[in-house]
């Protein structure tokens, strides 16, 4: 017998649709619904509120029919894992890989992405991110409109095809991170208002209604989302959570939503005797998200370093559009190195006001550094990776400083090769109206960047998803190869070097030239010369610190007194281990 439960507080009955039969459930205190029925592993069900029509369950395991099917029983027991002792890699040492399931492979599934984990390993990773596989409309999406958020999505495998993926990800040594969304629900079967008052008027959101994470009968909903993280981390296996756009969780509670998340991953932690993490995606620039709890903070473990990401990407393209309004200037990405944030207080133009506040005090370590990721590509109207946008030399510089930030590093999928796939945006939605207003919305939204509606590419034309996935035989030409090289030597002297892996904000200091174009960045014993110029320049070094070159983009260097010269768009690690020299 297995007992099945749904919180309806606004019910007048329920029924449990099981085997041909329905079965009344029984009301508990607080809007609880419960009921006995024989099930075992692989029996399909579905709820009726109020003699309506068979809905699924809201946390609902798995939805082999797709978001409007029934639902279907998983015994998590019943999976054999062989992760037993498995601890990951602190995030503090961590080289973070940022995947799309459907886009990954030719097959999209999580079994292909299986074939694929000797490539991360032998480039140096050590922490795989999915993109959401929560249970979307659809065959093909991004998965940040999941309505299903228990049940990993049908078209990738499953439930057992996601554990099979993570079990072979440890047995690998790779930690793996799951992207979650609950700041909005996709459009197409969000049953959960069927249900109770999941959703508030009182705000809103980008999506429509904001979760009710504040009023009346949220402290069930607030559970639904707690419970769907531990069970990700319990169940599946993840090693942490990455947490969708956190400024647009709506709560003005005593104890926000985030703290109580983060409150109850550590009790699991402490339980499961093995380290966890959950790091934030914001755009508020506060602090808080990531200090300690004891220091009046949420207690989570890091975020997206969005600032660094404009300020680099805005120096190596030229782009000012949109936000990168507010960046284009040396100083702002010498800022990023030692700051963090560019906008801790400072007026920015973009926004018409003042943002952010100082991170004073914290690691480098809280925060995520990268080129590329998939909002970053994705959203931009033909899915514009910088290896569209940029020289190869330029690529060569922006990984560089990735892999030598104080921050902890991370790539978006095939970035390591300088992939020419575009990753776009692409959607699955079977209602017309649906993919219409999809079409229009996508079109109109990037007004503000300038770019033309007749360049977007239809997101539900299937060829705007095929020609986004990567195509992995490009690794083996020119300059791919060359590329793919670059950064599995970046990420090797990341990792032995002490000074590159030390998150201490106060210990980064920069030099810069904003006219001529060049910046020094030194960490520790490590000195790091870019060249953004499209000429060559000759950069003062300190002639007192060690100068054996550890890595250079290109040659030739010529080594001058107090100076070196670099060639156009180029870049030298300078250290103090002469056997590390490494050339292209």
């Amino acid at each position: 017998m297995r007992t099945f439960r749904v919180w309806a507080p606004k019910a007048r009955e329920l029924e449990l649709e099981i085997g041909g039969r329905r079965r009344a459930l029984r009301a508990e205190p607080d809007g609880w619904w419960s009921v006995e029925a024989d099930a075992e592993d692989g029996t399909d069900y579905a709820f009726r509120v109020d003699d309506g029509p068979p809905l699924p369950d809201p946390r609902s395991p798995w939805q082999p029919e797709g978001v409007h099917g029934p639902s279907r029983v998983v015994d998590h027991t019943l999976f054999e894992w062989h992760d037993r002792n498995w601890q990951p890699p602190p995030l503090a040492s961590a080289i973070v890989y940022e995947l799309h399931v459907g886009t990954f492979t030719p097959e999209g599934t999580f079994e292909a992405i299986r074939d694929k984990l000797d490539h991360l390993v032998s480039l140096g990773v050590t922490h795989v991110e999915l993109m959401p596989v929560a249970e979307f409309s659809g065959d093909a999406g991004w998965g940040y409109d999941g309505v299903a958020l228990f049940a990993p999505h049908h078209a990738y495998g499953g439930p057992t095809g996601l554990k099979r993926l993570v079990d072979a990800c440890h047995q690998r040594g790779l930690a793996v991170l799951l992207d979650v969304v609950y700041n909005h629900l996709g459009p197409v079967g969000n049953y959960l208002e069927q249900y109770g008052p999941y959703f508030t008027d009182h705000y809103t959101t980008p999506w429509g209604k904001a979760i009710n994470f504040d009023g009346p009968f949220s402290d069930p909903v607030r559970q639904f989302f707690c419970d769907n993280a531990l069970m990700w981390l319990r169940d599946y296996h993840f090693d942490g959570l990455r947490i969708d756009a956190v400024h647009a969780m709506l709560d003005k509670s005593a104890v926000h939503f985030l703290e109580q998340l983060a409150t109850q991953a550590d009790a699991l932690q402490a339980r499961l005797g093995r380290h966890l993490v959950l790091i934030a995606e914001s755009d508020l620039n506060d602090p808080r998200l990531v200090r300690p709890r004891e220091a009046g903070g949420f207690g989570l473990d890091a975020q997206w370093s969005d600032d660094f990401h404009h300020a680099l990407h805005a120096l190596l393209t030229g782009e000012r559009a949109g936000y990168y309004l507010d960046f284009g200037k040396l100083a702002d990405l010498a800022k990023a190195l030692c700051e963090a944030y560019v906008y801790d207080g400072r007026y920015s133009v973009a926004r018409r006001r003042r943002h952010g506040r100082p991170p004073a005090g914290l690691s480098g370590h809280r925060f995520l550094g990268y080129l590329q990721n998939h909002d970053q590509v994705g959203n931009r109207a033909t899915g514009d990776r910088s290896s569209h946008l940029m020289s190869v030399g330029a690529l060569k510089i922006g990984a560089a400083l990735v892999a030598t930030s104080p921050f902890v590093p991370m790539w978006f999928q095939g970035e390591e090769w300088g992939a020419t796939a575009p990753f776009l945006y692409f959607t699955d939605h079977a209602d017309p109206e649906l993919a219409r207003a999809v079409r229009e919305g996508r079109r109109s939204e990037f007004a503000a960047f300038g770019w033309k509606p007749q360049d977007i590419p239809d997101p539900q034309d299937v060829a705007t998803f095929r020609r986004s996935k990567l195509e992995w035989a490009e690794r083996e030409r020119a300059p791919h190869r060359d590329l793919l090289d670059w950064h599995g030597r970046l990420i090797r002297l990341r990792k032995r070097n002490k000074d590159l892996l030390d998150g201490r904000l106060d210990r980064v200091r920069t030099h810069f030239d904003e006219q001529a174009r060049w910046l020094v960045v030194e960490r520790g014993a490590i000195t790091v010369l870019c060249n953004f110029a499209d000429e060559p320049r000759e950069i003062p070094v300190d002639s007192h610190r060690p100068q054996s070159c550890l890595l250079c983009s290109q040659d030739p260097i010529r080594r001058l007194p107090g100076h070196m010269e670099l060639p156009a768009e180029s870049v030298v690690i300078l250290g103090p281990d002469a056997s590390d020299i490494d050339r292209d």
